[in-house]
């Protein structure tokens, strides 16, 4: 390689980064040759508008971000390895989630092919684990789902009552993709919050698998759930459906209690299980019961 090609090259890898640390979205596209693509773990492969939409959000979610290069030099012909460490501060939304506060520091590379005196591709490299880690974010691994059984991901929001629910009223919504599945998580983080401050909430599950999102909430009445579907966020929700175009199809109901067990609690001291809701809360052996779970 010729010393004139190879000061192109880191030119043009320089100029890439730089614009980066500029937050010019437009100046990082401009820097590609016509039909360059970029890609990283966490997007896949990207060309020309859609670069600057991913810079762009990378810098609506981290307004402060910037990357320290810690070293460029040539990896190959015609390729520049630039390894980084990413700093910013998550104070906007990102991928769905409300701003976290934290700060990174996430270590990564980009190999960065250059055409004359331009970009042809950059993959960059980094441990999705670590980032989402540094943001106080869980990393949950399933197994692959196949026809019959999908997998997916889930979450708990609960009032502390200990009240046996009377009823519970279910939600399911299917989404086409993870643009509509952040739309209707937002949807339901409002509602969710509304249900907190509604006597009779007992806890909420929201369940989301195969492009299916579910929800199922306890309550000590079979009323109150009918009152609030009709209301507040719920209710805009609903509409986000009928009048807009959210989603494939959506399924609302109220099921009434008909039976149910007593929880069963393991007694500490004689390892036996007692039916914690009939009687006091003491063992057969004479010892305190530990505290009961909510039902739900």
């Amino acid at each position: 390689m010729q010393a004139a090609d190879l000061g192109q090259e880191m030119t043009a890898a320089q100029r890439y980064l730089d614009a980066w640390n500029r937050h010019d979205a437009e100046g990082i596209v401009a820097t590609f040759t016509e039909g360059g693509t970029y890609s990283d773990p966490t997007v896949g492969t990207l060309a020309g508008p859609a670069i600057a939409a991913y810079a762009g959000a990378l810098f609506a979610s981290f307004p402060d971000l910037h990357f320290e290069v810690q070293s460029a030099a040539p990896a190959g012909d015609h390729v520049v390895a630039a390894r980084w460490l990413m700093r910013g501060t998550n104070t906007g939304p990102l991928a769905g989630n409300p701003p976290s506060g934290r700060e990174i520091a996430l270590p990564g590379v980009d190999f960065i092919t250059v055409d004359d005196g331009k970009v042809r591709s950059v993959q960059g490299y980094f441990d999705q684990k670590t980032f989402f880690e540094q943001l106080g974010l869980q990393v949950l691994l399933a197994p692959q789902s196949d026809q019959n059984l999908a997998w997916g991901v889930a979450a708990y929001a609960r009032s502390g009552r200990r009240t046996k629910p009377a009823a519970f009223s279910t939600t399911w919504i299917d989404v086409r993709d993870e643009q509509e599945q952040r739309q209707v998580a937002n949807a339901s983080r409002q509602v969710v919050a509304e249900m907190g401050t509604v006597p009779g909430f007992i806890s909420w599950l929201g369940v989301v698998a195969a492009g299916r999102m579910f929800t199922a909430t306890a309550w000590e009445d079979a009323e109150t759930p009918k009152h609030l579907m009709r209301q507040g966020s719920h209710k805009q929700a609903m509409g986000l459906f009928f009048a807009g175009d959210l989603g494939t199809a959506v399924h609302t109901s109220v099921w009434a209690v008909d039976h149910q067990n007593p929880i069963w609690v393991r007694c500490a001291a004689c390892k036996q299980v007692v039916a914690y809701d009939e009687g006091e809360p003491i063992c057969r052996c004479g010892r305190p019961l530990p505290p009961a779970p909510p039902y739900w």
